[in-house]
């Protein structure tokens, strides 16, 4: 389980301090999908950059399994627990498909050769993406297809928990749905954690737990 205790996050502005996340607490189980709702702005991104180790916690503390993140180690955590899915993707222009997914593993692990290519291969397949595509650079591929890379990247490492930003923003409304439906096999049929941060109302049709950020709080919503 991943969770948020009584955590407090502000940023240092010109003229003080802007409280973006005020106390709160919250609970991630496997095998879920959880949306935080709200405009831009509120703290959603923010709240999955604590998650991620990306940024620290004013106050309060961040466990996996019970442990502090900050005794897992932030390195640590994102090889082994954690990845992210970003609403710009952040590959590689100037890698195919599959070099950007079998980077991951080469950055986080140290490991390469045919097996990595193999599994990273396998990867893309099961996404829907065949190897011609996966062949090319992936600047010549759709925004769907870019989008499906990415979730191939976060899903080499075997992660328990994916953080995801806004991973449908970019895309059209069949494409969305589309990523929306491997989000949702990948929490129920392989026991994932998926946190999404979306304004989408479609998004939320899809969570298991749709948590409403609101003036620093995140409020667990009725489905």
């Amino acid at each position: 389980m991943l969770s948020m205790n009584s955590v407090c996050f502000s940023y240092r502005e010109t003229k003080g301090k802007k409280r973006v996340l005020s106390d709160i607490s919250a609970d991630f189980q496997t095998g879920k999908i959880y949306a935080i709702y709200g405009s831009s702005g509120v703290g959603k991104t923010t709240c999955l950059s604590l998650m991620g180790g990306l940024d620290t916690p004013k106050k309060g503390s961040i466990t996996v399994d019970g442990k502090d993140i900050k005794e897992i180690g932030y390195g640590e955590l994102r090889k082994k627990h954690i990845a992210f899915i970003f609403q710009d993707y952040h590959l590689f222009p100037y890698m195919t498909a599959l070099e950007n997914v079998i980077l991951a593993v080469s950055i986080t692990k140290n490991i390469e050769g045919k097996e990595i290519r193999q599994k990273a291969v396998e990867l893309l397949r099961t996404l829907g993406i065949d190897e011609e595509t996966m062949s090319r650079p992936i600047t010549k591929i759709s925004g769907g297809q870019q989008q499906r890379t990415a979730i191939a990247r976060a899903l080499i490492k075997n992660p328990s928990y994916i953080l995801a930003d806004e991973p449908t923003g970019n895309l059209d409304k069949e494409n969305a749905e589309k990523i929306m439906e491997i989000l949702s096999d990948l929490a129920h049929s392989q026991s994932k954690c998926i946190i999404i941060a979306t304004h989408s109302d479609m998004v939320c049709s899809y969570a298991d737990v749709v948590m409403r950020m609101c003036d620093g709080e995140l409020i667990v919503e009725g489905k």
